[in-house]
């Protein structure tokens, strides 16, 4: 990494961290918000977590997690509620459920069919030749 980069990290960490230290947040509380931002895409980027990403969208995604965890909501509550509003998608990691099943099983099913096609396409080659 060049100095540049670094120092923009740097800067990013130490905004992150003003913006928790400006909540008064408990340690315990700081916690609970990485963990939450870190559990959630930003709807913008979709490859980020909110934690990661600079978009608007992120930051009040970030600032609603905060004022929710400030008014005494539990983990789960908070995820709920960002799920309900912003559907399944906001969650990075998802729980399979049965809307999402194929997209679980899906490549290993995909997998299974490529082997069964690859060991019937050889073994007729190997019948042909003998």
């Amino acid at each position: 990494m060049t100095k540049h980069e670094n120092l923009l990290q740097l800067a990013q960490v130490s905004s992150k961290s003003e913006k928790i230290k400006n909540n008064n947040f408990s340690i315990i509380d700081e916690q609970r918000y990485h963990k939450l931002t870190n559990e959630l895409r930003c709807l913008v980027c979709q490859n980020q977590t909110v934690a990661d990403s600079n978009a608007g969208l992120a930051v009040d995604l970030r600032n609603q997690v905060a004022n929710q965890i400030s008014s005494g909501k539990t983990d789960d509550e908070i995820l709920a509620y960002m799920e309900e509003r912003y559907g399944e998608f906001v969650l990075y990691n998802p729980q399979m459920s049965v809307e999402n099943l194929g997209l679980w099983i899906g490549p290993f099913v995909v997998v299974v069919i490529a082997i069964l096609i690859a060991s019937n396409t050889i073994k007729k080659h190997s019948n042909k030749k003998n």
